[in-house]
C-alpha cells in the first residue's frame, strides 16, 4: 500500500538525518508510483504493484546515497516552473529567485521591448523566468558548455518563451551585444580552496565550473561588470548574486568599472543575495 511504502521510506529519511525527510519521502514516492505530489496523501489506501515498489526502493537507495532530489528526479521548480536539469547544469535555489525579483523591480514597464543578457545560463532558469514575466523581452542566454545550452534551450520551449530565448556558447569575457537593457548573472562565486568543503550533494553533483569562482571567488564579477558596462545602454543596469561574504568586494568592483546607484537586495533569510548597478546616461559622464 502507498501509505506503508511512503511511512517507510520517511523514516528510513529520517534516521539518515536528511534535511527534509518528509518532502524527499514524498517526491520519490509519488515519482514511483505516478502520482502528483500534492496529491499522494489522498492515495494512501492505494496499492502498489512489484514495479513501482522497486521504484521507490531504487529512488530511496539513490537519495540514501547522497543524490539531491532533483538530480534523481531530472528537474526542479523555480519560479513556479518546472526546469530539466543535465550533468552540465547547476540545480536552480530558490534563493537565487530574489536576483529574478530584482531585475523585475528595476523595470518600469512590463510591456515594453527589452534586451537583456542573463551570463552563464545553465537550465535558462533566471532567463526564462524573466520572459514568462515581460512577454515583449528577449534574452540572449550564454553558458560556456553546449550541453547546457541544449537543456535551456528545452526549457525555454517548455515554458512557451522557446522564439525569444537566444542560446550563445560564450564565456563571461567575451563580447555581448551592445545597447542591452539589463545584464544579469549567477556567476560562479566559491574560492577554489572552498570547494573541497562544500555539502557532498554541491561537490559530486553540481558541475564543478558553475561552481569555481577562482582564487578568491571574484574573478567572474571582474569579467562580466567590465563587459557588461561596455554593452548596456546608458541607463541600463546589471544585476549578479554573490556568495554571503562578497557584498562589499562586489560593490567596490561595479563601482571600479564605472556603475552608479550600487545596491544590494536581501532574500528571505536576511543576507545580502544580489548587487546591482546603473550604467550612467550620457549626460551624467
Amino acid at each position: 500500500m502507498l501509505s506503508v511504502v511512503l511511512a517507510d521510506v520517511r523514516a528510513r529519511f529520517r534516521a539518515a538525518g536528511l534535511d527534509t525527510p518528509d518532502l524527499d519521502a514524498r517526491l520519490l514516492v509519488a515519482e514511483a508510483a505516478g502520482l502528483d505530489p500534492d496529491r499522494i496523501v489522498l492515495g494512501g489506501d492505494r496499492p502498489l504493484d512489484a514495479d513501482e515498489c522497486a521504484r521507490a526502493e531504487a529512488l530511496a537507495a539513490r537519495r540514501l546515497a547522497g543524490e539531491p532530489v532533483g538530480r534523481i528526479l531530472g528537474r526542479r521548480e523555480f519560479w513556479g516552473l518546472t526546469f530539466r536539469l543535465s550533468a552540465d547544469t547547476l540545480e536552480p535555489r530558490p534563493d537565487t529567485e530574489t536576483l529574478v525579483e530584482a531585475a523585475l523591480a528595476l523595470v518600469r514597464d512590463r510591456q515594453a521591448l527589452l534586451r537583456f543578457a542573463d551570463v552563464g545560463t545553465g537550465t535558462g532558469a533566471i532567463a526564462v523566468a524573466l520572459l514568462t514575466e515581460l512577454p515583449n523581452a528577449a534574452a540572449l542566454a550564454i553558458d560556456l558548455a553546449p550541453g547546457a545550452l541544449a537543456t535551456a534551450r528545452e526549457n525555454a520551449v517548455a515554458a512557451g518563451v522557446g522564439s525569444r530565448f537566444f542560446p550563445a556558447v560564450a564565456d563571461f569575457a567575451t563580447t555581448l551585444a551592445v545597447g542591452l537593457d539589463f545584464v544579469i548573472s549567477n556567476p560562479p562565486y566559491i574560492r577554489t580552496a572552498e570547494i573541497g568543503r562544500l555539502a557532498e550533494e554541491v561537490r559530486r553533483f553540481d558541475p564543478l565550473r558553475a561552481l569555481d569562482g577562482g582564487a578568491d571567488g571574484l574573478e567572474p564579477y571582474r569579467l562580466i561588470a567590465n563587459e557588461a558596462f561596455r554593452a548596456l545602454r546608458h541607463d541600463g543596469h546589471l544585476l549578479v548574486e554573490i556568495g554571503w561574504d562578497q557584498e562589499g568586494d562586489v560593490r567596490s568592483i561595479l563601482g571600479a568599472a564605472g556603475f552608479v546607484e550600487i545596491g544590494t537586495r536581501f532574500d528571505l533569510g536576511g543576507r545580502a543575495r544580489v548587487v546591482s548597478g546603473r550604467r550612467p546616461g550620457s549626460a551624467e559622464r
